[in-house]
Parts: C-alpha cells; structure tokens; sequence
C-alpha cells in the first residue's frame, strides 16, 4: 500500500468535528477523516501523520507485536484534590509536564488500567467491558487517596482516545488498538500527603501477542525469594508500583529463558498468587481453580470473564488458595489477562523441576470464545461489549 501524508488536527473539547482531506495525484482520488474536534488545524499546522489508501495508518500489521507504537492523540483531564473531575480534552500524543515535586514521582501516588479496541469486519470498533476498568480504578483510586472520574467520563474519554485515533487500529485479526488510562497524582507536594491536583490520561497503541511465543505454549518459573505483594498492601489494585518490583525477578527468569515469572503467597510461601502481568488457573479432574484474590491479587477483567464463561459452560470453578504441589499436579494451565487474553502454559519451573503440561481443549475453547465475543464474530449474550461509535 502507498503510503500518503496528511496534515494532522487534535484539539480541546469533543464540540464538533473537523473535516481534514487531501488529494491524490497518483489516483485522483480524494480521501477525507473525520476527528471530533474543531478549529485545529490552525493550532497544529505542523503535525504531519502518514496515511495508506485504505485509511490505516502505515504499519505492518504482519509484524505487531506488544511494544509501543505512538499513535496520534491522548486525552487529558484535570481536577484539583477539592475538586470533581469535570472536562477534558483530545490533544496530539507527547511528552506531559510534571512538576519535579509531583505526588507520582515522589510518592508513587497513580494508577493505570488497561483495555482494547477491536475492528470489525464491518469497519465498527468495539471494547470489552470498559466500565469494569472504570470500576476497579475507582477502587484503586479510593485506596491511594486520590479523586477518580465517573464510570460515564472513563468511557467517554476511552471512545474518544478510540475514535481518534482510529487508522491506528490493526485489521479484523490482526490484533488490537490497547489503550492506557491513567491516573496520577500530577500536583506538586514535598510532604508525605495525598497531590493537590490529579491528572487522567488516556492514550493508545496498536498492539499484537504479548508474549514472544505467540499463541504458543508459555514457560513460567516460580519466584519463592522475591514476592510480588503482602496482606494488608495494594496487590489488589491496579497500583503504579506494584510493578517495577517484580522486573528483577522477571529480568532474571527471563534471562534463563523463560518467557514470565510466578509468584507466590508471601505468608504461607505455598500457595499461588499471580504471574508478573497475568492470573493463573488450573485444571484437574474437570474443576477449573484460580487463586481467590483476598487484597493480594489483582481481580483481573479477563479473569472474570473467564469464571462467568466458563461456569456457563457447566465447568465447575473455584476460587480459592491453591498450592505449589496442585500446580505441578494439575491436567492443564493457563494464564490470563487484558494483554494476554488466554495463554496455554507449556511448562512450570519449581526448585529446578520442570513439570509439562498438555496444551489442552479447554484454553483453545475459552480463547475462541472470548476473543470471539471480543472481535464481534460471536454472539455477545454476556452484553459485555460496547460499540465505539
């Protein structure tokens, strides 16, 4: 496909829409995108985006992975710590001013969320269950003390970050546009206390698999010297920095070859929490079991899904404590998450011994059919998706 070049708009406020074309001489044709904004073009003249004649943007879809892909605008919104979130704004993706002394620098006071857009066959987009995302960071945001906008306003700017960038999201198949809500403590403050100000951001990125292996079977290792979180902590929220602490025992799993790390309870030492990025479920004797969370694990969307679909399939499921030695036990385990979705695990490392697992009926089953209901070739009966329109 021949690329073309198009001047780019982005602006404040969703009041009306500016209508940016350009004309092809090589095809005499006229191509023309709609953005939800107005008045633009005269605040941004330089932005320049690249275009293909089919209207995606200039990408290889072939070859997407789970890296970061800038695409053209984020969405910004802004309260104080008296205030209520009201209003935002679409504005061109960039760099974002903090002040040195921001509450998310010093004190690590933010949140993020993380979802997907579909494309269609028809051309329309969807995402899955935005306002579970809404929800749990409202939750996190209760914990961490800071003011969280409405399930309505966390919809509407996620469309509106959608809508926007639109070219960005990857051919019927070919993956999905992820998007990154986040909430920080953007105000300044040098003591230990909750930031006077709070930003929400929302931007996106064409994304393929997560892991490397693709659809194929992951490898895990179990961390017992390093854990992930503590009764009592902020495992159980989406949290900034519950993160960063799990990189060096990932790093060093992976280094190893292994394609993600496994954590354990820190109190018992012997019984399962989660994966650096994922929940974790099990197989045997026909029972579907994934760890209850009890504040320590996060109460994943996917994860959810996957309880109430499969319990509609007549599986049995459970949540609750499960040990080391039920893991290396188990027919079958799987993984999942936003990113994710549904990973087969081919393998578990625990002490030195290696124990396989056969890449089951049940993961294919339930990744068809959530990815299905995901991408609009299955009926949706749950009512978990949302049109983008």
């Amino acid at each position: 496909m021949l690329a073309r070049s198009l001047r780019r708009s982005v602006g404040h406020g969703s009041i009306g829409s500016l209508l940016c074309s350009y004309f092809s001489k090589d095809f005499n044709r006229m191509f023309s995108f709609t953005f939800r904004n107005q008045n633009l073009l005269e605040q941004y003249p330089d932005e320049v985006i690249s275009l293909t004649d089919d209207g995606y943007a200039n990408v290889n879809w072939d070859e997407l992975g789970f890296g970061l892909t800038t695409t053209d605008y984020m969405y910004v919104m802004k309260c104080s710590k008296d205030d209520k979130f009201s209003c935002g704004e679409l504005s061109p993706y960039g760099n974002i001013e903090l002040s040195p002394s921001s509450g998310i620098l010093n004190y690590g006071q933010g949140l993020f969320e993380g979802l997907k857009a579909y494309r269609k066959k028809d051309g329309r987009f969807l995402l899955f269950r935005p306002e579970e995302n809404a929800l749990r960071m409202q939750i996190g945001a209760e914990r961490l003390c800071m003011n969280a906008p409405s399930i309505d306003q966390f919809v509407d700017a996620v469309k509106q970050t959608v809508l926007a960038n639109k070219r960005w999201i990857p051919p019927p198949g070919k993956g999905s546009l992820y998007i990154r809500p986040l909430l920080i403590g953007s105000g300044p403050v040098l003591g230990l206390a909750p930031a006077p100000e709070y930003t929400f951001l929302v931007y996106a990125s064409p994304v393929g698999n997560y892991f490397k292996e693709g659809r194929e079977p992951i490898n895990l290792l179990v961390e017992d010297r390093m854990y992930r979180s503590t009764p009592g902590g902020t495992g159980g929220i989406k949290s900034i920095a519950n993160y960063a602490p799990v990189l060096k025992a990932q790093c060093e799993a992976k280094a190893k070859g292994f394609t993600d790390i496994l954590f354990l309870d820190s109190t018992t030492k012997e019984n399962l929490e989660e994966a650096a990025s994922c929940n974790i479920f099990i197989f045997k004797d026909n029972v579907i079991s994934t760890p209850d969370t009890q504040g320590t694990i996060l109460s994943g969307v996917t994860r959810k899904s996957i309880i109430d679909m499969a319990r509609n399939y007549g599986y049995q499921v459970e949540e609750r404590p499960i040990s080391i030695k039920e893991l290396m036990a188990a027919d079958e385990v799987f993984c999942t998450g936003t990113a994710v979705v549904v990973a087969p695990v081919g393998s578990i490392t625990y002490h030195g011994k290696r124990v396989q697992y056969k890449v089951g009926e049940l993961s294919r089953k339930l990744y068809m059919s959530l990815t299905g209901i995901q991408m609009g070739l299955l009926e949706d009966k749950m009512g978990w998706t949302v049109e983008v329109e």
